[in-house]
Protein backbone atom coordinates (compact mmCIF):
# COMPACT_ATOMS: atom_id res chain seq x y z
CA UNK A 1 0.00 0.00 0.00
CA UNK A 2 2.76 2.45 0.94
CA UNK A 3 4.57 1.80 -2.36
CA UNK A 4 1.42 2.46 -4.40
CA UNK A 5 0.66 5.52 -2.27
CA UNK A 6 4.15 6.92 -2.90
CA UNK A 7 4.16 6.03 -6.61
CA UNK A 8 0.80 7.60 -7.51
CA UNK A 9 1.63 10.79 -5.61
CA UNK A 10 5.13 10.91 -7.10
CA UNK A 11 3.75 10.36 -10.59
CA UNK A 12 1.27 13.22 -10.30
CA UNK A 13 3.78 15.63 -8.75
CA UNK A 14 6.49 14.74 -11.30
CA UNK A 15 4.37 15.09 -14.43
CA UNK A 16 2.86 18.38 -13.22
CA UNK A 17 0.20 20.36 -15.05
CA UNK A 18 1.50 19.56 -18.53
CA UNK A 19 1.80 15.83 -17.88
CA UNK A 20 -1.69 15.64 -16.36
CA UNK A 21 -3.08 17.60 -19.32
CA UNK A 22 -1.48 15.19 -21.80
CA UNK A 23 -2.59 12.05 -19.92
CA UNK A 24 -6.22 13.20 -19.74
CA UNK A 25 -6.11 14.37 -23.36
CA UNK A 26 -4.77 11.03 -24.61
CA UNK A 27 -7.08 8.89 -22.50
CA UNK A 28 -10.12 10.89 -23.58
CA UNK A 29 -10.05 9.98 -27.25
CA UNK A 30 -6.73 8.74 -28.62
CA UNK A 31 -7.37 5.04 -29.23
CA UNK A 32 -4.12 3.80 -27.65
CA UNK A 33 -4.77 5.75 -24.42
CA UNK A 34 -7.31 3.31 -22.96
CA UNK A 35 -4.81 1.91 -20.42
CA UNK A 36 -4.06 5.26 -18.73
CA UNK A 37 -5.33 5.72 -15.13
CA UNK A 38 -7.21 8.99 -15.69
CA UNK A 39 -9.72 8.73 -12.84
CA UNK A 40 -7.17 7.97 -10.14
CA UNK A 41 -4.84 10.72 -11.40
CA UNK A 42 -7.66 13.28 -11.38
CA UNK A 43 -8.57 12.46 -7.80
CA UNK A 44 -4.93 12.46 -6.64
CA UNK A 45 -4.23 15.77 -8.37
CA UNK A 46 -7.24 17.33 -6.64
CA UNK A 47 -6.11 15.91 -3.31
CA UNK A 48 -2.61 17.32 -3.78
CA UNK A 49 -4.13 20.68 -4.74
CA UNK A 50 -5.80 20.76 -1.33
CA UNK A 51 -2.30 20.58 0.17
CA UNK A 52 -0.97 23.43 -1.95
CA UNK A 53 1.02 21.36 -4.46
CA UNK A 54 -1.23 22.48 -7.31
CA UNK A 55 -3.62 25.37 -7.81
CA UNK A 56 -7.14 24.00 -8.10
CA UNK A 57 -8.03 27.09 -10.19
CA UNK A 58 -5.44 26.12 -12.80
CA UNK A 59 -5.97 22.37 -12.46
CA UNK A 60 -9.73 22.23 -13.10
CA UNK A 61 -9.80 24.37 -16.29
CA UNK A 62 -6.70 22.59 -17.64
CA UNK A 63 -8.11 19.10 -17.04
CA UNK A 64 -11.54 20.04 -18.41
CA UNK A 65 -10.00 21.49 -21.59
CA UNK A 66 -7.79 18.40 -21.97
CA UNK A 67 -10.85 16.13 -21.72
CA UNK A 68 -12.83 18.22 -24.23
CA UNK A 69 -9.98 18.37 -26.75
CA UNK A 70 -9.20 14.66 -26.36
CA UNK A 71 -12.80 13.74 -27.13
CA UNK A 72 -12.74 16.04 -30.16
CA UNK A 73 -9.69 14.21 -31.50
CA UNK A 74 -11.49 10.89 -30.96
CA UNK A 75 -14.59 12.16 -32.78
CA UNK A 76 -12.49 13.47 -35.68
CA UNK A 77 -10.58 10.18 -35.90
CA UNK A 78 -13.82 8.17 -35.93
CA UNK A 79 -15.40 10.40 -38.56
CA UNK A 80 -12.35 10.04 -40.84
CA UNK A 81 -11.74 6.32 -40.36
CA UNK A 82 -15.41 5.31 -40.15
CA UNK A 83 -16.49 1.65 -40.09
CA UNK A 84 -13.03 0.61 -41.35
CA UNK A 85 -11.82 0.74 -37.76
CA UNK A 86 -13.78 -2.46 -37.05
CA UNK A 87 -11.61 -4.28 -39.60
CA UNK A 88 -8.40 -3.23 -37.88
CA UNK A 89 -6.33 -6.11 -36.51
CA UNK A 90 -5.52 -6.39 -32.82
CA UNK A 91 -2.20 -4.91 -31.76
CA UNK A 92 -0.38 -3.87 -28.61
CA UNK A 93 -2.36 -0.63 -28.51
CA UNK A 94 -5.66 -1.75 -30.02
CA UNK A 95 -8.11 -4.48 -29.06
CA UNK A 96 -11.21 -4.93 -31.22
CA UNK A 97 -13.19 -6.31 -28.26
CA UNK A 98 -12.93 -2.91 -26.53
CA UNK A 99 -14.46 -1.28 -29.57
CA UNK A 100 -17.30 -3.82 -29.67
CA UNK A 101 -17.99 -3.35 -25.93
CA UNK A 102 -18.11 0.41 -26.44
CA UNK A 103 -20.43 0.03 -29.44
CA UNK A 104 -22.86 -2.00 -27.31
CA UNK A 105 -22.65 0.61 -24.55
CA UNK A 106 -23.20 3.36 -27.15
CA UNK A 107 -26.20 1.60 -28.72
CA UNK A 108 -27.79 1.22 -25.30
CA UNK A 109 -27.30 4.81 -24.10
CA UNK A 110 -27.22 6.81 -27.35
CA UNK A 111 -25.60 10.27 -27.18
CA UNK A 112 -25.59 10.03 -23.36
CA UNK A 113 -22.82 7.45 -23.77
CA UNK A 114 -20.43 10.35 -24.39
CA UNK A 115 -21.17 11.55 -20.83
CA UNK A 116 -21.67 8.21 -19.07
CA UNK A 117 -18.67 6.66 -20.82
CA UNK A 118 -16.40 9.21 -19.12
CA UNK A 119 -16.78 7.27 -15.90
CA UNK A 120 -16.03 3.84 -17.36
CA UNK A 121 -12.42 2.85 -18.12
CA UNK A 122 -11.73 1.93 -21.76
CA UNK A 123 -15.21 3.07 -22.82
CA UNK A 124 -14.26 6.70 -22.17
CA UNK A 125 -11.51 6.37 -24.79
CA UNK A 126 -13.63 4.75 -27.50
CA UNK A 127 -17.01 6.50 -27.00
CA UNK A 128 -16.02 9.69 -28.87
CA UNK A 129 -14.45 7.61 -31.66
CA UNK A 130 -17.73 5.74 -32.14
CA UNK A 131 -19.64 9.02 -32.04
CA UNK A 132 -17.56 10.02 -35.06
CA UNK A 133 -17.99 6.62 -36.74
CA UNK A 134 -21.75 6.87 -36.24
CA UNK A 135 -21.83 10.41 -37.68
CA UNK A 136 -23.41 11.93 -34.58
CA UNK A 137 -24.09 15.59 -35.33
CA UNK A 138 -21.10 17.56 -34.08
CA UNK A 139 -23.22 20.11 -32.18
CA UNK A 140 -24.90 17.28 -30.26
CA UNK A 141 -21.58 15.57 -29.63
CA UNK A 142 -19.93 18.79 -28.44
CA UNK A 143 -22.72 19.48 -25.96
CA UNK A 144 -22.41 16.03 -24.37
CA UNK A 145 -18.62 16.19 -24.63
CA UNK A 146 -18.42 19.42 -22.61
CA UNK A 147 -20.91 18.15 -20.02
CA UNK A 148 -18.99 14.89 -19.59
CA UNK A 149 -15.64 16.70 -19.36
CA UNK A 150 -16.94 18.97 -16.61
CA UNK A 151 -18.56 16.17 -14.62
CA UNK A 152 -15.55 13.84 -14.92
CA UNK A 153 -12.46 16.01 -15.46
CA UNK A 154 -13.47 18.81 -13.13
CA UNK A 155 -15.76 16.75 -10.87
CA UNK A 156 -13.34 14.01 -9.84
CA UNK A 157 -10.50 16.50 -9.28
CA UNK A 158 -12.82 18.73 -7.24
CA UNK A 159 -13.89 15.72 -5.17
CA UNK A 160 -10.24 15.04 -4.31
CA UNK A 161 -9.73 18.71 -3.44
CA UNK A 162 -12.90 18.91 -1.33
CA UNK A 163 -12.12 15.75 0.66
CA UNK A 164 -8.53 16.91 1.09
CA UNK A 165 -9.71 20.13 2.72
CA UNK A 166 -12.36 18.46 4.91
CA UNK A 167 -10.85 15.14 6.02
CA UNK A 168 -7.58 15.39 8.00
CA UNK A 169 -4.92 12.87 6.90
CA UNK A 170 -6.98 11.63 3.94
CA UNK A 171 -3.78 11.13 1.90
CA UNK A 172 -3.11 8.07 4.09
CA UNK A 173 -6.19 6.44 2.60
CA UNK A 174 -5.51 7.26 -1.03
CA UNK A 175 -5.17 3.59 -2.07
CA UNK A 176 -8.59 2.43 -0.79
CA UNK A 177 -10.23 5.56 -2.19
CA UNK A 178 -8.70 5.00 -5.63
CA UNK A 179 -9.66 1.32 -5.53
CA UNK A 180 -13.22 2.42 -4.71
CA UNK A 181 -13.19 4.83 -7.68
CA UNK A 182 -11.91 2.05 -9.97
CA UNK A 183 -14.53 -0.40 -8.67
CA UNK A 184 -17.34 2.14 -9.09
CA UNK A 185 -16.11 2.77 -12.65
CA UNK A 186 -16.24 -0.88 -13.68
CA UNK A 187 -19.59 -1.68 -12.04
CA UNK A 188 -21.51 -0.85 -15.28
CA UNK A 189 -19.29 -3.28 -17.22
CA UNK A 190 -19.80 -6.00 -14.60
CA UNK A 191 -23.58 -5.52 -14.67
CA UNK A 192 -23.60 -5.59 -18.47
CA UNK A 193 -21.56 -8.81 -18.45
CA UNK A 194 -23.93 -10.44 -15.94
CA UNK A 195 -26.94 -9.42 -18.02
CA UNK A 196 -25.36 -10.95 -21.13
CA UNK A 197 -24.79 -14.18 -19.24
CA UNK A 198 -28.39 -13.95 -17.97
CA UNK A 199 -27.18 -13.98 -14.39
CA UNK A 200 -29.18 -10.86 -13.56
Amino acid sequence: MDIFHINIINLVTQVGYIGLFLIIFIESGVFFGFFLPGGSLLFTAGLLASQGLFSIWILIPALSIAAILGDNVGYWFGSKIGPKIFNREDSLFFKKKYLVETQEFYEKHGPKAVVLGRFVPIIRTFAPILAGVGSMRYKVFLRYNILGALLWGAGVAWLGFFLGTKVPGIEKYILPIILLIIFASIVPLILEFLKKKKLL
